[in-house]
């Protein structure tokens, strides 16, 4: 499905640069990778996501591969492009058929695409996102609002920074500084490669300089990884954390290549051989 949607497959060792929990499959002409992303710690329940893998982590495209095809199908098919159309609907081979049928859209009498997806489908990031910003465009501040602290409910995205980010983006936006730094600061306790931006964007309007960034450091030394264990700590959780820190770090100028090894280190200490392996696995 992604070849005819003019993607080239990509090999899923391919992983120079990127972020060592995704699962690439594909490159567009413009040079953005789509993976499967392979959450060490998921949060209960999580299936593996679809993600567009950017310099300093991802983007969610969706919560797992069955809501990303059910999405291409619904969008090929409202746009009438016949040719791809067919091609696509014959690509999904029999998990299209399961999850839509040609002509579902249209017999809908749902105007509205987004709506539609949200509705049949599931939730997107960059739909509600995109809900948001047609609510300011109209004026209406309150449903934009509303619609942010929605994003934020920790059942729809878990793991996820990004719904705490835009959220304290449109705190900004209507003039509650004190509510975005608040929303900020929430969403740096995510993984920092979570926020689908630049880590330096967040910690603005959290308010923080470089404590952040300076405190991490210091937790994946000896010394604090020590404290952690004099603590009580169970040294399998200790080199978990410092796992999720170095990813934390890696994130902030996107150097993923830098902290692989020490990573795959951690992940074998807590007893994740498995995981270990598969973040140092590349072609």
């Amino acid at each position: 499905m992604l070849q005819v949607r003019g993607e080239s497959i990509i090999s899923p060792g391919a992983k120079q640069n990127l972020i060592p929990l995704a699962i690439p499959l594909s490159e567009s002409s413009s040079g953005s990778v789509t993976a499967l992303l392979r959450w060490p710690t998921a949060p209960p329940g999580m299936e593996m996501p679809v993600v567009e893998v950017r310099k300093h982590g991802v983007w969610l495209l969706s919560k797992n591969v069955d809501q990303y095809i059910h999405r291409i199908l619904v969008e090929e098919d409202a746009n009438h492009s016949r040719e791809s159309n067919n091609e696509l609907f014959r690509a999904s081979a029999g998990a299209g058929v399961e999850l839509y049928k040609k002509g579902d859209f249209a017999e809908s009498r749902i105007s509205n695409l987004d709506v539609y997806l949200l509705r049949k489908v599931g939730l997107f990031p960059d739909i509600i996102e995109r809900k948001v910003m047609h609510h300011f465009e109209k004026g209406d501040q309150v449903s934009a609002l509303i619609t942010g602290e929605f994003y934020t409910k920790k059942e729809h995205f878990p793991g996820f920074g990004r719904p705490f980010v835009f959220n304290a983006e449109v705190l900004l936006k209507v003039g509650r500084k004190l509510e975005a730094k608040d929303a900020a600061r929430g969403a740096l306790k995510s993984p920092w490669w979570t926020l689908g931006c630049k880590y330096q964007e967040v910690a603005d309007i959290a308010q923080w300089e470089d404590e952040q960034i300076e405190y991490i450091k210091e937790k994946v030394t000896e010394e604090g990884r020590q404290e952690d264990l004099k603590k009580g700590k169970a040294p399998a959780q200790v080199a978990l954390d410092e796992a999720a820190f170095l990813l934390d770090l890696a994130s902030v100028e996107g150097t993923w290549d830098d902290f692989v090894e020490r990573i795959a280190e951690c992940y074998k200490e807590a007893g994740l051989h498995d995981i270990a392996k598969f973040v140092l696995y590349r072609d």
